[in-house]
């Protein structure tokens, strides 16, 4: 029975008949697509006409807080009537502003022209809004391109300024000339958009927050879908750090918690504000994933006030915390007073930054709403592999008989004694153990750690080939067991103080192949019983874990993440956990996250193998890829943010039958949600699709609409 017919690519009459005769809808919310072609409202960025007309009663009752925060953008140099523009052809800006030509004054021009409007708009008086369109002028006949590292981030930051004053000159009975409109329309078309485009998916997430903030802006304001919609499929399913769900994690840690705090709250203050802009044309990206920009904010508001938070990848950086941005106005007015959810921590944030507020209280803030809904608690964070990975220690008992070893002590000795004696248990303890050469593995052994602060870590002096970190010491290898320690990948042991570079360099093809654990035997079975359990294995530029021609393979709780790079032989065959030709396997309550150019797990040839209740997200290429396999279960598991398809079964083999695809949750995909084209018999029911990107053709819509 085929389900697609190969020469057309679409579906076949079967298939159609089946899906649409006799199968019970998944659920389907109303897509954001259909939500974007629906004439802008003017003015809509960051205040609409309501909500600048709000603004100006409050400022002219004197009414707190907006009182307060008006004098205080009265108060800014750049708000005076005596502010000159400075423009450059050639914005040069380098990394962390060094060498700084003209970007400064860019930046320093962008408030004045958005403050000088809003004082326009309050006061009615002209001269205000003549200093706007002289600033926004100045630029538009000046600038030709913007040069070296920051020059994005540049844009992103400040571009939106400029269209937010352009938006209410535009939109009022300002005197702002056709011509001048025309040639600022001209720089936003011909320096600004084609600067931005292509996003910067590589670098951290803020940077693609705030050019997606800049660029629905532009969208609005030049009533352009083409370019609106570019920013809402970034914030919805993009690449790299890029977009919502690959920037704030489904716990609410976000992608630079553990770099530091500042970053990590400009990156949340540009994805809300690209939400708020949407929200003014009628479409609600801040419900996106289950309302996780809310528990973005919740989580690291709660550290910031001096609260401890679970993380995983790293330590959270104490880097600038206790020091508050003024951007936690937005989150709290629509997540408590439109949505009903209760943001404890947020609102504690918020009024730490309360009267120094400008932006946040008059484009965002309104306080209680006649509307407003009964409290409903708080965000909620998802309930996949609560406990992935090593844990902090100290979590293993030491049987009697077991052999310790500390840092610096032989591991493979203890190995090689365990064998001698007929198996046993190896106990490591905490501290970095530099491994001269790959730990072989015999039979009958548990090595065991004292969790997070046992790291096992491949020395690169003297391991300059091709190697893992543990392999099995006979083709056929059993009763093994690996626990509650660390497998680190990358060529040095500390932590980063930018996770993002050390990815970014480890993706790079020229990279040493480094691996963590690769068990592999000659034949099917012929390695049985292998169990992971509370593992965290990371950083590797070849296979996190590779297990092929295993039997009753176990991995509970277990954290493989950010391993798989492009290194030889090549892109997309290294993978977080790589499973084939295995038969009887169990992956339970784990984390397969962020592999930078492959899948967070990569089933195939294997029959008997369940997935359930893990996480597998932003992964280069797919959440979780079964081919050639069958008795395979797929269940309870969130796949979201990955490069192509949540879940995917991509090969239609004799063989590839008896599966089950039964209430995974798999969303902002770039790809599928849930592709199941290699499938000839199996069951799917109770799946959530949410968000992701659905070819042209409209073939996985069908395929999505039921039960197989």
């Amino acid at each position: 029975m085929a389900w697609y017919d190969y020469k057309t690519g679409l579906p076949s009459i079967l298939t159609v008949l089946l899906i649409t005769c006799s199968c019970t809808p998944f659920e389907s919310p109303d897509s954001p697509e259909q939500a974007r072609r629906q004439a802008f409202e003017h003015p809509g960025l960051m205040q609409t006409l309501g909500d600048l007309e709000f603004m100006k009663r409050k400022i002219e009752a004197g009414e707190e807080p907006w009182i307060t925060a008006w004098n205080n953008l009265l108060d800014q140099p750049w708000s005076s009537l005596d502010f000159k523009p400075e423009p450059w052809a050639h914005v040069v800006r380098g990394s962390y502003g060094r060498p700084d030509i003209g970007g400064s004054e860019f930046s320093a021009s962008g408030y004045a022209a958005y403050s000088h409007a809003l004082q326009w708009f309050v006061t009615g008086e002209q001269d205000y809004a003549d200093k706007a369109i002289e600033i926004l002028g100045a630029w538009s006949e000046t600038v030709w391109d913007f040069q070296l590292n920051d020059a994005k981030i540049l844009v992103g930051w400040s571009g939106s300024d400029y269209i937010n004053a352009a938006e209410i000159l535009r939109y009022t009975a300002s005197g702002w000339e056709e011509k001048d409109r025309t040639e600022f329309e001209r720089m936003l078309r011909t320096v600004f958009y084609p600067l931005i485009k292509d996003f910067f998916p590589e670098a951290n997430g803020n940077w693609d927050g705030a050019m997606m903030h800049t660029m629905i802006s532009m969208g609005v304001y030049l009533d352009d879908h083409g370019i609106y919609d570019r920013a809402v499929d970034r914030y919805l399913r993009g690449a790299g750090n890029g977009g919502l769900t690959r920037y704030v994690y489904p716990h609410g840690q976000s992608q630079e918690s553990t770099r530091d705090q500042p970053h990590t709250q400009m990156g949340l203050d540009y994805l809300s504000r690209t939400a708020h802009v949407a929200w003014n044309q009628g479409l609600d990206l801040y419900e996106t994933a289950d309302n996780r920009l809310a528990l973005g904010f919740e989580y690291t508001a709660k550290y910031m006030l001096g609260n401890e938070v679970f993380t995983y990848g790293g330590p959270i950086s104490p880097q600038g915390r206790y020091r508050f941005r003024d951007n936690f106005e937005a989150a709290y007015q629509h997540y408590h007073y439109i949505k009903g959810l209760e943001m404890p921590y947020t609102r504690q944030a918020m009024d730490s930054t309360r009267s120094a507020s400008i932006w946040g209280v008059l484009t965002r803030h309104k306080g209680p709403l006649a509307s407003s809904p009964a409290l409903m608690g708080p965000p909620k964070p998802s309930t996949q592999a609560p406990e992935a990975g090593a844990r902090t220690g100290p979590t293993t008992d030491v049987p009697e008989g077991a052999i310790v070893v500390g840092p610096g002590g032989s591991i493979q000795d203890a190995l090689d004694e365990r064998n001698r004696t007929g198996g046993g248990w190896v106990i490591l303890e905490k501290g970095i153990h530099r491994l001269p050469e790959a730990l072989a593995l015999h039979s009958g052994v548990t090595l065991a750690g004292q969790g997070l602060e046992t790291i096992l870590f491949l020395d690169p002096e003297q391991v300059r080939r091709h190697s893992a970190a543990i392999v099995n010491a006979e083709d056929d290898m059993h009763d093994v067991t690996l626990r509650d320690f660390v497998i680190e990948g990358a060529t040095s042991a500390g932590l980063p103080d930018d996770p993002n570079q050390g990815r970014r360099q480890r993706a790079h093809q020229l990279n040493p192949s480094r691996a963590g654990v690769i068990f592999a035997a000659q034949k099917h079975g012929q390695m049985r019983n292998i169990r992971f359990e509370h593992v965290t294995v990371r950083n590797h530029t070849h296979n996190g874990v590779a297990l092929y021609g295993a039997a009753n393979v176990s991995v509970i709780a277990s954290d493989f993440s950010d391993n798989g790079s492009s290194v030889v032989p090549g892109p997309g065959l290294q993978h977080n956990l790589i499973i084939t030709r295995v038969t009887g396997c169990e992956v339970r309550d784990s984390r397969l996250d962020t592999s930078p150019w492959g899948s967070g797990i990569d089933i195939s040839h294997s029959r008997n193998v369940t997935v359930t209740n893990s996480e597998a997200a932003r992964n280069r290429l797919s959440g979780i890829r079964v081919t050639e396999s069958n008795n395979t279960r797929i269940a309870g598991n969130l796949t979201e943010g990955n490069g192509w398809g949540g879940i995917v079964f991509d090969a239609l083999m004799e063989g590839s039958d008896n599966i089950e695809i039964l209430e995974n949750l798999s969303r902002n995909n770039g790809g599928y949600g849930i592709d199941t084209a290699g499938i000839v018999y199996g069951t799917r029911k109770n799946n959530t699709l949410k968000d992701n990107e659905l070819p042209s053709t409209g073939v996985s819509e069908i395929i999505q609409a039921g039960h197989l």
